[in-house]
């Protein structure tokens, strides 16, 4: 018998053709892993060679007689099984101190530890002997696995293909190969193309472009790192990335957030609907609900009222929060039962989109509640309102949606009062408040500083009702400083409030805004403008900009609306940045370094418009 020693996969002084042949003169025909006898073909996996130190002596309780089942005469096929090496003198000799080798955990551990820290490990070379044999054996006895089902065929995606360079570019973002950021935690001037990725994604589906089938698990595990690619990045996934989402356990959020669109039937389709309402992932159900409704609002409510009863209570909701797009007077009777739903939320959500119907039982019923506690008083010489809250919270009130308990650092009066006003349609307060008009309603003096209190009860209700009139005079002029003059003096109110108003109307009064109170206060006003923004908007911020630069004002405070503008602002505005890319000189009083940061954004901002204009060329193509 010829000496062999099987280190990791492969077997030594061996003619035969397999990796783990190790015999003289033989060939590995079988799955075996180690030494085969002399001349044998070797296909059984046995233990020992002939005198090495690792075998039993014929005749011995490890060994069958020659011939035998368990051993190999010369000539014959091996059968046996397997357990290690046994070639002569190999380094699995019983005296080291891996003989037989241990667990594989045992192994693992004494190879995070060390050896010299695990009392009889031996060498750190007699440690990667033992390791390699353990690998062997664990191969060796791998149990191949079923095959599991073959998932079904992806669907169709009948949208046009990508642009080769949208396709590149795509990648490139999904990379996320932004610049590092500099010492101190400056950007750079280098674009942030992470920031950019929204921005291509709404593109693409303006353009109704479809996904590279190579790049779908990027986007997705783009999409579960930010929620806020989600919806349109399942929408530019479509049917494929929704069915290769359902083979991957990281990519269930897609269950519950994908569109699904692409693949619903047609609303007109009624058995195709049935099926896919009674046996649809909650992802398709909600998308089929939306697009029945837009095709026929009847249908879409009675699609719902049938298998309302078997919710969940958070489908429930979900559900109900849909009906929001196409909310009509014909809902009323459906969501006037939801009312008594065992969901708190659900009855909450159920007296919102109530309230929201001017014409509805519940809104009625919450203007009287709220003119009992409202009231003009003419008894002095400036007519004032005076206001007098609920002294409790009804059974009645509850069931309308009124929530009976306060959050934390609010008083349940005020709550209560709250929650009345801002249900109760906004068009009878001019008859109840002695025929006067909304602007005039809004200046009026309000008794024991409940105006607070009632204006934003009426900035909640402009927001719920799309009331534009009433959002114009809570807005009040954009000249006026915050909590001075008619309207509301919170920054968020007034966000919510532009929200209704048309395109040209927000981004004119945020220009405005901006032109007179500069950019301090004016970062949740710009969130909700269209993007990109209108020439005077823009021409606004960049001229806002420059003023705090040379104003010498501290560069990192304007960081946020930077940002903005880099996502922003129209790229046809970049022109007129190109003189702000360069270095100012260091003014007296500025902040040390402000000038190189100032010129480090706006060069930021430049590229970043730039990339922007080619993005658009590149998805046109």
């Amino acid at each position: 018998m010829t000496s062999a020693t099987t280190t990791g996969v492969t077997g030594v002084e061996g003619a035969g053709a397999g990796p783990l042949a190790g015999v003289e003169g033989g060939s590995e025909a079988g799955a075996g892993s180690g030494t085969g006898a002399k001349g044998g073909p070797g296909a059984g996996l046995r233990t020992g060679a002939e005198g090495g130190p690792g075998a039993e002596a014929e005749g011995g309780p490890g060994a069958e007689a020659e011939g035998g089942p368990g051993a190999e005469a010369e000539g014959g096929p091996g059968t046996g099984a397997w357990t290690g090496t046994g070639a002569e003198a190999g380094p699995w000799a019983e005296a080291g101190p891996w003989a037989g080798a241990g667990p594989w955990e045992e192994l693992v551990t004494a190879a995070l530890l060390g050896t010299d820290r695990r009392p009889g490990a031996g060498t750190p070379g007699e440690l990667l002997d033992a390791a390699a044999t353990q690998t062997l054996r664990r191969r060796a006895g791998l149990v191949p696995a079923t095959a599991g089902t073959r998932p079904p065929d992806a669907p169709p995606d009948e949208r046009p293909a990508l642009p080769e360079a949208a396709r590149r570019r795509l990648a490139l973002l999904l990379a996320d190969r932004s610049a590092p950021a500099h010492a101190g935690g400056r950007r750079g001037s280098a674009p942030d193309l992470g920031e950019l990725l929204p921005q291509w994604l709404a593109l693409a589906n303006e353009r109704g472009l479809r996904a590279p089938a190579e790049l779908l698990p990027a986007l997705l595990d783009a999409a579960r790192a930010r929620t806020d690619l989600r919806p349109q990045a399942l929408a530019f996934a479509g049917p494929r990335g929704l069915w290769l989402a359902r083979l991957n356990p990281e990519w269930r959020f897609a269950q519950r957030g994908a569109s699904g669109s692409a693949v619903l039937p047609r609303p007109e389709d009624t058995a195709s609907v049935q099926l896919l309402w009674q046996e649809g992932l909650f992802a398709e159900r909600v998308a089929l609900l939306g697009a029945v409704r837009a095709h026929d609002a009847d249908a879409g409510r009675a699609l719902l009222a049938a298998t309302w009863t078997t919710e969940r209570a958070e489908d429930r909701l979900m559900f109900l929060d849909s009906l929001r797009d196409g909310l009509s007077a014909s809902d009323e009777p459906f969501l006037e039962q939801t009312l008594a739903d065992r969901s708190r939320n659900v009855r909450a959500t159920a007296a919102e989109l109530l309230s929201a119907l001017p014409g509805s039982a519940l809104a009625g019923r919450m203007a009287e509640r709220a003119a009992s506690c409202v009231s003009l008083d003419r008894t002095g010489e400036v007519a004032t309102i005076s206001v007098e809250a609920p002294h409790e919270c009804d059974a009645a009130m509850q069931r309308d949606g009124v929530a009976p308990r306060p959050p934390a650092g609010r008083g349940e009066r005020s709550w209560w009062l709250g929650q009345l006003v801002e249900s109760a349609p906004l068009d009878s307060w001019p008859r109840r408040l002695g025929g006067r008009s909304v602007p005039e309603l809004v200046t009026l003096p309000v008794a024991d500083d409940w105006g607070d209190e009632l204006h934003a009860a009426w900035c909640r209700a402009a927001v719920r009702q799309r009331d534009a009139e009433w959002a114009r005079a809570l807005l009040g002029a954009p000249s006026a400083a915050p909590g001075e003059g008619a309207g509301t003096a919170s920054l968020a109110e007034r966000a919510k409030l532009l929200s209704i108003l048309t395109e040209a109307e927000r981004a004119d009064w945020v220009a405005r805004f901006i032109s007179a109170h500069g950019l301090s206060e004016a970062f949740q006003l710009l969130g909700v403008c269209v993007v990109p923004w209108a020439g005077a908007l823009g021409r606004a911020v960049v001229d806002a900009l420059e003023i705090a630069r040379d104003a010498g004002s501290y560069p990192w405070s304007f960081s946020g609306v930077m940002g903005l503008a880099e996502r922003c602002l129209d790229p046809a505005e970049s022109p007129r940045l190109e003189a702000l890319t360069a270095t100012p000189p260091e003014r007296e009083g500025a902040s040390p370094g402000a000038g190189g940061y100032w010129a480090e954004a706006f060069q930021r901002l430049v590229a970043t418009l730039h990339l922007r204009a080619t993005l658009r060329t590149e998805l046109s193509a």
